[in-house]
């Protein structure tokens, strides 16, 4: 019987959906990972050993060898994509990736657009085109991974009018962000394909991305991000291939956090040890990573509306950075019945070390 494993954040972000994702693939070597919201925008962290991968254009079981899937929920960027497989190939990772026909493609004037559009920055953003990605789609110009394999011509008309769309002019600016991103398109061999592809894998790994206290549907708006970031897509797919052994995993850091601009509560400043690989850093467009103390009513928020997407499944709760504070984590605050506890001690550990 074909098995499903969902990795979803309790969260804003940052929980550790990156490591809970390699120590799935670690005991699931023959797995396929599948992305299933947001795309280019992740720092999903991973470490095996001394080498460390930051996963975005590709799935988190990539430094462990398995292959990647992007779902029609995500978005891509060819230039970000050819990037990091030549950071993944250097460390023999594994490059196969395989992307839904409807993925959304995000091209540079997506990203020149949510760097430099004023209302962008206010609400908070990665700066790397996905709010501008996903809101183009509710317009007539559309851009999906099929089209960079449509003939040369068509794509390049399909571009051109996406730079008007967003008031782009600048016929030299046009000509050389289009012939840096055609060179990327022309130097990855697609391999573009519909969940189909998926049944030829007896286990499947669900790679959430932020957290469900981001969601677009749940979060605190305007500060939220253009994506389901429940268990919702992944449970759609799960359905369309008739997967009913379906187990999650929900994973929060011991400690809450929040990267830029919204709405947090318990929000203080926290003394952290043991966190010298943090990935999630200032940078200029989401700004700085905000702490607080873990508020277990937002947990039991996040858990409510999770399960009203998917039910009937067995839970299981991972905690990371248990070794970054020193509060110990108060499981008994939380009202969902978890099958099993996970713990590990760093948010980039490669054990995993179960609390019950």
């Amino acid at each position: 019987m074909k098995k499903a494993q969902i990795v979803i954040g309790l969260g804003f972000g940052d929980e550790g959906k990156g490591i809970t994702t390699d120590f799935l693939a670690s005991r699931n070597p023959d797995s396929i990972v599948i992305r299933f919201s947001g795309g280019q925008q992740a720092a999903h962290t991973v470490m095996i050993g001394n080498e460390k991968h930051v996963h975005s254009s590709f799935a988190s079981g990539a430094l462990r060898g398995l292959p990647s899937y992007f779902s029609e929920h995500c978005t891509i960027h060819p230039e970000f994509m050819l990037n990091e497989r030549e950071e993944l190939k250097e460390k023999n990772g594994n490059t196969e990736l395989y992307i839904h026909p409807q993925a959304k493609v995000t091209t540079p004037f997506d990203v020149l657009q949510n760097r430099t559009n004023a209302r962008n920055l206010e609400h908070g953003t990665c700066g790397k085109g996905i709010g501008a990605t996903m809101k183009r789609h509710e317009s007539p110009y559309k851009l999906f991974a099929a089209d960079l394999v449509a003939p040369r011509k068509m794509l390049i008309e399909k571009l051109k009018g996406i730079a008007y769309f967003y008031g782009f002019m600048d016929q030299d600016q046009i000509r050389e962000e289009l012939d840096i991103f055609l060179n990327a398109v022309d130097q990855i061999e697609w391999k573009i394909i519909d969940y189909s592809y998926l049944e030829s894998f007896d286990n499947l790994i669900f790679e959430g991305s932020q957290g469900i206290l981001l969601d677009m549907d749940h979060g605190v708006f305007p500060n939220v991000t253009y994506a389901h970031t429940t268990s919702k897509n992944a449970y759609e797919i799960c359905r369309r291939l008739k997967i009913e052994d379906i187990e999650m995993y929900y994973v929060t850091r011991s400690y809450s956090t929040r990267h830029g601009n919204g709405w947090m509560s318990n929000e203080r400043e926290l003394i952290l040890k043991n966190n010298e690989e943090e990935t999630c850093v200032f940078n200029e467009y989401q700004k700085e990573l905000r702490y607080g103390d873990l508020d277990y009513d937002l947990l039991n928020y996040a858990l409510l509306l999770d399960g009203a997407y998917i039910s009937g499944t067995r839970k299981n709760l991972v905690v990371t950075c248990l070794d970054q504070t020193e509060e110990a984590f108060k499981y008994g605050n939380l009202n969902t019945e978890f099958e099993t506890i996970y713990g590990s001690y760093s948010p980039y550990s490669k054990d995993f070390k179960q609390l019950k």
